[in-house]
């Protein structure tokens, strides 16, 4: 199948990253991280989330990330908002556009935000209408797409209700999250077969987790059906607290590698992308995931 001329890639690293880590980073390596990406080409970047800082203590500081990042001319800076109150804080806080998130599995639901998928989407509701009001678009994310930590395998029929909820509200765009990176090729085109022909390629985009080692085959039948919006993150970073042994996002350098070598324009410098995921890789103390970052890495070491 033919692959889209080109990709656009929407970094979550600050965010979905970042929310994941122990330790507690500091506002000037989360700023960095944030004009790092820019600087590399990213024009998508996920830079925090306005949640209840009990539920995720890591991004308690997104409004002052958001004060103290120096914006670039043509990226958007995007943050993660649960209900009003969170919208309202992203609003203030100058977030250029907003993601809202359900899950597919109603077990998933209750352990994440501890209230049914029905729930979740009714919360949105203020939401949209308020992003509306203020001329701010909305992304959609649905989780547990191909897999649930609860419940185990997910079929397509239960992933469609709620990704076409999220696109009648109004979202512009629906992410398909597979958040313990349980999928195969096999089990993608399964799901893309059950969404393309209801909501078409351009109104979703993929969110690859690669814990079985999964997630660029996974986004390489995406992108042969033609979707052209992939989430990753830099250094591999993240993982989801709520499904145990679940790793990160795949990285961006393997996405950005994959998509060169398919000769598929994403806009993304891989040198300077390499420089950021090694960056936030030394403030955090370990080596970045990213298997093409080690490669080459490697290969330009002094023998």
């Amino acid at each position: 199948m033919k692959l889209p001329q080109h990709v656009a890639i929407v970094e979550v690293g600050p965010r979905d990253g970042l929310q994941n880590e122990a330790q507690t980073i500091a506002l000037a390596d989360k700023v960095a991280l944030i004009e790092n990406l820019a600087t590399a080409g990213l024009t998508r970047i996920e830079a925090g989330s306005f949640v209840n800082p009990r539920w995720v203590p890591q991004m308690a500081d997104s409004a002052d990330v958001f004060a103290a990042i120096e914006r670039r001319p043509g990226v958007s800076y995007r943050a993660l908002t649960p209900n009003l109150q969170g919208f309202e804080a992203a609003v203030a806080a100058g977030a250029d556009e907003v993601g809202i998130f359900a899950a597919a599995s109603e077990a998933f639901s209750q352990k994440n935000i501890n209230c049914s998928i029905a729930q979740s989407l009714q919360r949105f509701e203020k939401v949209m209408q308020a992003a509306q009001e203020h001329g701010i678009a909305v992304r959609g994310y649905v989780s547990c797409v191909l897999g649930c930590p609860v419940r185990g395998k997910m079929v397509p029929t239960q992933v469609a209700p709620v990704v076409g909820a999220l696109l009648d509200m109004g979202c512009y765009e629906v992410s398909l999250g597979d958040t313990i990176g349980t999928g195969t090729a096999g089990t993608m085109q399964q799901l893309l077969d059950e969404l393309l022909p209801r909501f078409g390629a351009d109104a979703l985009a993929v969110h690859c987790h690669d814990t079985y080692g999964q997630a660029l085959s996974n986004i390489l039948v995406a992108l042969q059906n033609g979707i052209s919006t992939v989430d990753s993150s830099v250094a591999g970073l993240g993982g989801c607290p709520y499904a145990q042994g679940a790793t990160g996002n795949v990285a961006t350098e393997d996405v950005v590698y994959m998509l060169n070598g398919c000769g598929v324009d994403c806009g993304v410098d891989l040198a300077e992308l390499l420089r950021a995921g090694a960056a936030i890789s030394v403030a955090l103390g370990r080596p970045p995931v990213s298997r093409a970052a080690v490669a080459l890495a490697v290969q330009s070491a002094p023998i």
